[in-house]
C-alpha cells in the first residue's frame, strides 16, 4: 500500500495501492503515519511518488459511496489531516508525479515544495467540480499560490485538468522527466536543496511556506462541515454515483 524507502538524509514515500492508488482511509492513514514516522525519525527530506503512469488517482470514490455520515466524516477528516501534516511539514517536500493525478492526487502535489512530473500524455488537477465537490478554501489557497489567483480561479472553476507541457507553462509543475527519470530527479532536487547551509534554508522556507502553514495548522477549524454537508447533498451524490457507474462500465468492456 506504501512503499518506504530511506535514500540517506531523505526518505521517498512511494505510493503502492494497485491498480490507481486510490486514497482510501488506510491509505491516507499509513501515509500520515509514515510521514509522521520519518520526520520523527530524522529524515531531511521526503519525496512522494506514485507507480508508473499513475501518481494517485484521488479519493476512492466507489469505496467512498458506500460510506455512512460517521464513516464519511471519518474519511475526510483523516484527508484533511494527512494534507495538513504535508502543508506544514517542517521539511522539505517533492513530488515524483508519476503519472496521472487529478483531484486528491492533486492535492498532495500542491503541499509539496516542488513537482517533477512525467512527460507525456499524463493529467493533473483539482477536477472536483466535474464530480460534483466543491473545491474547499484551504485547497484552493494552495493552487493560488503556487499559479496565480486569475488562473487558478479559471481552472477550479471549470474543473479542469492539464497535461504535463499545459502544467509545466502554467508552473503548476515545476520540471518534466522521462517517465523513468522522474523520480531520480526529484531526489537530485532534494539533495540539491540540502546542501545549501540548513539553519538558513529551513528559516527561509518557513517564511515562505507561511500562508499555507497558517491555513492548515488546526486541522480542526478546516471546512469540515460545510464540506460534508456539500459531500451529501443531492446533487454531489447524484454526480458521484454517475461517476462511479462509468467507472464499472469501462471496466467490464
Amino acid at each position: 500500500m506504501l512503499d518506504i524507502l530511506p535514500q540517506g538524509d531523505i526518505t521517498e514515500l512511494r505510493l503502492a495501492r494497485a491498480p490507481v492508488n486510490a486514497l482510501n482511509l488506510e491509505l491516507l492513514q499509513t501515509l500520515h503515519a509514515a510521514f509522521d514516522h520519518a520526520v520523527a525519525g530524522g529524515t531531511r527530506g521526503i519525496v512522494l511518488s506514485g507507480q508508473p503512469g499513475m501518481f494517485s488517482a484521488g479519493v476512492d470514490v466507489p469505496t467512498l459511496l458506500t460510506l455512512d455520515h460517521a464513516g464519511a466524516r471519518a474519511y475526510w477528516h483523516e484527508f484533511f489531516a494527512t494534507t495538513a501534516a504535508l502543508a506544514c511539514s517542517p521539511v522539505p517536500l517533492a513530488a515524483a508525479v508519476t503519472g496521472h493525478s487529478p483531484a486528491g492526487g492533486a492535492v498532495l502535489a500542491l503541499m509539496c515544495d516542488h513537482r517533477v512530473m512525467a512527460d507525456g500524455a499524463w493529467k493533473i488537477g483539482l477536477n472536483e467540480v466535474q464530480v460534483g465537490l466543491t473545491v474547499p478554501g484551504c485547497i484552493q489557497l494552495a493552487l493560488r499560490r503556487v499559479i496565480g489567483a486569475r488562473r487558478a480561479e479559471r481552472l477550479l472553476i471549470a474543473g479542469t485538468m492539464l497535461d504535463a507541457q499545459q502544467a509545466l507553462a502554467c508552473g503548476y509543475v515545476d520540471a518534466l522527466a522521462a517517465p523513468e527519470a522522474v523520480v531520480p530527479q526529484a531526489l537530485q532536487w532534494m539533495t540539491d536543496l540540502l546542501a545549501l547551509p540548513p539553519r538558513a534554508m529551513l528559516a527561509t522556507r518557513r517564511l515562505a511556506r507561511a500562508d499555507l502553514t497558517a491555513t492548515f495548522a488546526d486541522v480542526d477549524a478546516l471546512p469540515l462541515d460545510d464540506f460534508l454537508a456539500d459531500y451529501f447533498a443531492a446533487e454531489t451524490q447524484a454526480t458521484l454515483q454517475a461517476l462511479v457507474a462509468r467507472l464499472k462500465s469501462k471496466s467490464t468492456h
